[in-house]
């Protein structure tokens, strides 16, 4: 039993040796042919035996690409050999070829003006109320700088946004009646009850007799021509700021007050009410501090130049 599997191994191995001893034809790069027989393969390289008992090392990267190829069928081989075989360009490209897939995409919504879209959703929806809300506070400060009444322009606001503040925008500013208008005015008006009370005749004077009577007459008129005249600033008029303050009252500005100015009040009319201001102690790029009297005490307060609505300089006792 022993002898016939040694010879049939025996049979097995010659045949090997047989079939590998085949004489082939291996082409070079260069275009150069030898044959002979495959000898001895290595990683690095190919030995054979060629003619005249010549045992040549060729390296692989010299083989051309169809001695490759054909080297490649052998099984032992083809494992060293395959990474010296070049791809061809149609392989390389059928193996990284991309195949596009097409993926769910989200439907767009459908076309629409601005003030739909903001209608639509929560937010727009608080944004216009926003926007509604700033067009009636600048229709409140349009009526402030152009000496509009409030109601009048917020109404417009209200009604119409953005068109009414501009149309109050751009009218000029509402101008009060002057010291002057204001004192002929008052002036026609005593003539008128002076007139409507005697008739064509001459006011009635003092009588000579009456000395009493005549002198304090002129006390009077002395008096009343002693008192300077109200000095009024409003809103709209002139523009509240540090500089205008600043050049206007600076009668009012430190602890001691001159002499012709120390029977002088500041009378300052704000949104919060009317203060009676004597003295001007700090001054701001925004708002101002001044000293006030309220009931009967001297105390510190701080007025917002935009609360400011008028401002009026006036003697204590007129």
């Amino acid at each position: 039993m022993r002898i016939s599997k040694l010879s049939v191994l025996l049979v097995f191995v010659c045949l090997w040796f047989v079939t590998s001893a085949v004489a082939i034809t291996l082409e070079m790069t260069d275009g150069a042919k030898l044959e002979g027989e495959i000898f001895l393969v290595k990683d690095d390289f190919l030995q054979i035996r060629a003619e005249g008992g010549n045992y040549p090392k060729i390296e692989w990267s010299k083989f051309s690409q169809a001695t490759l190829n054909e080297l490649k069928k052998n099984p032992k081989i083809a494992q060293i050999v395959e990474p010296y075989i070049e791809i061809p360009l149609e392989v390389k490209i059928k193996k990284t070829e991309v195949t596009i897939k097409e993926v769910p995409r989200l439907e767009r919504p459908a076309k629409g003006t601005i003030l739909g879209a903001m209608f639509s959703s929560s937010v727009g929806i608080v944004c216009l109320l926003l926007l509604y809300g700033a067009n009636v506070y600048a229709g409140y400060e349009i009526a402030t700088v152009r000496a509009y009444p409030p109601a009048m322009v917020c109404g417009m606001a209200a009604v119409a946004p953005i068109i009414g503040p501009l149309v109050f925008l751009c009218l000029p500013t509402k101008m009060g009646p002057t010291q002057d208008e204001l004192a002929e005015e008052q002036r026609e008006a005593t003539e008128a009850v002076q007139a409507a009370t005697y008739g064509d005749a001459a006011a009635p004077q003092p009588s000579s007799s009456g000395g009493e009577s005549g002198k304090d007459h002129e006390s009077h008129a002395s008096h009343s021509a002693a008192v300077p005249q109200t000095q009024s600033f409003k809103r709209g008029q002139f523009t509240f700021n540090r500089r205008f303050i600043e050049t206007k009252f600076v009668g009012f500005f430190g602890m001691v007050r001159k002499d012709a100015e120390k029977d002088l009040l500041l009378i300052i009319k704000s949104a919060r009410g009317e203060f009676v201001v004597t003295g001007i102690s700090e001054i701001g790029a925004t708002d101002i501090k001044v000293n006030v009297h309220s009931g009967g005490a001297s105390q510190q307060t701080t007025i917002p130049f935009v609360e400011i609505l008028e401002m009026q300089v006036k003697h204590k006792d007129a």
